[in-house]
């Protein structure tokens, strides 16, 4: 039988046409479907963060996924100073608009990453024209103006602000960054009370790593509580929560869910993931694809997770949203750094090259046994 050209032509239109509400359909039932979020909406919010790359160009039902499983966004990178405001006289908004449209198309809680951090930071916040550090009225002013314009510009819009970020430096006290060096410690207050005024709705959030380290949870809930006499606007603490199989001691990440609690604060889990890899702090920076003595070793899982070890992951995973589900009272979110594998700042850092299978989902964001163990918590 002879097709015409026409003919072939109403047919292929007829294929992609049913194609495409076929797509239609996958992801409208993606959106139907039961997520974590809706599994722990008596809990706390369930986020994730997004950077640029997935917001530009998402894979296939990728945004779907997204609005299926969680409640609550963070941006990435797009929000941090070297990113959004490069140079004195210049602001990039097209990534933090974008973010902002995504998360608010579906009504998610949306979180502002971060007013002030000493890095990602460019060098000339610090100094004056001539390279020499700013004097602390000079740099107190520039910190508020930064504040007032980006806070100020997602006024009611964001829930929640990492005002300041990893300020303290484990139990050694105030990190040593341009910020303290050059306006002292009351830099944070400043931050927190600017944060205030530009954005006088939204939650107001210190955010840091290794939060279960008794030396700094201490030194957070002093500060906490100086805040608290002396009326600065803190309403939460971020405990980052970057995490791997065998660290760290969960019973010390209680006791500082509880200490900050206890000081008067909210709880969020900012940034997690579960690192499946050996531990690498000693070859920091270093390229394994250079150095073959230690690549089996650094990297020892190029091609998936072993049956065991995709195991250990899981029950790891179990472990840690069960003691989020004991304090629920205590913790309003908890946030996942990246939704997929393949996006996590975990292949790459201490060292680089490396695979690694930090989130719940898995390269082709495919829900993981992690996934599994987690919402098997609430079923």
């Amino acid at each position: 039988m002879t097709i015409n050209r026409r003919t072939l032509l109403t047919r292929t239109a007829m294929m992609a046409g049913a194609l495409a509400l076929t797509k239609q359909n996958a992801i409208a039932r993606a959106l139907n479907e039961t997520g974590l979020k809706d599994l722990y909406k008596d809990d706390f919010y369930i986020g994730t963060a997004i950077g640029n790359a997935r917001l530009n160009n998402p894979p296939a039902g990728f945004n779907a996924l997204v609005a299926r499983e969680f409640n609550a966004l963070t941006m990435e990178n797009d929000m941090k100073w070297e990113r959004v405001h490069p140079a004195p006289d210049q602001w990039v908004w097209e990534q933090a608009d974008k973010f902002m449209a995504l998360g608010e198309q579906h009504q998610m809680f949306m979180v502002g990453h971060v007013l002030v951090w000493h890095s990602q930071t460019p060098d000339w916040v610090f100094n004056d024209d001539n390279g020499q550090p700013l004097p602390r009225k000079a740099l107190l002013a520039r910190m508020k103006s930064h504040i007032d314009t980006l806070a100020g510009r997602y006024r009611g819009r964001i829930h929640a602000w990492d005002v300041v970020n990893e300020a303290v430096d484990e139990d050694k006290g105030w990190r040593k960054s341009p910020w303290f060096n050059q306006i002292g410690p009351d830099f944070v207050e400043h931050a927190f009370r600017y944060a205030r005024a530009a954005a006088p709705e939204a939650q107001l959030l210190y955010n840091d790593y290794n939060m279960h380290n008794p030396g700094k949870r201490q030194f957070v809930v002093d500060m906490i509580k100086r805040f608290k006499r002396s009326a600065v606007p803190i309403d939460g603490v971020g405990m980052q929560g970057h995490v791997g199989l065998g660290y760290p001691d969960i019973a010390e990440f209680e006791k500082s869910i509880k200490a900050f609690a206890a000081s008067g604060v909210a709880v969020h889990i900012t940034e997690l993931d579960l690192d499946a890899l050996p531990v690498a702090w000693e070859h920091i920076g270093a390229e394994i694809s250079s150095n073959f003595d230690y690549a089996d070793e650094l990297n020892p899982y190029p091609n998936g997770l072993p049956a065991e070890v995709e195991t250990q992951l899981a029950e790891r995973y179990a472990e840690w949203f069960a003691l989020f589900v004991k304090h629920r009272e205590s913790i309003a979110r908890v946030t996942l750094w990246g939704t997929g594998d393949s996006e996590s700042w975990k292949n790459n850092f201490p060292v680089r090259g490396r695979t690694n299978y930090p989130l719940l989902f898995d390269r082709d964001y495919q829900r993981k046994a992690a996934y599994h163990a987690v919402a098997a918590l609430k079923k």
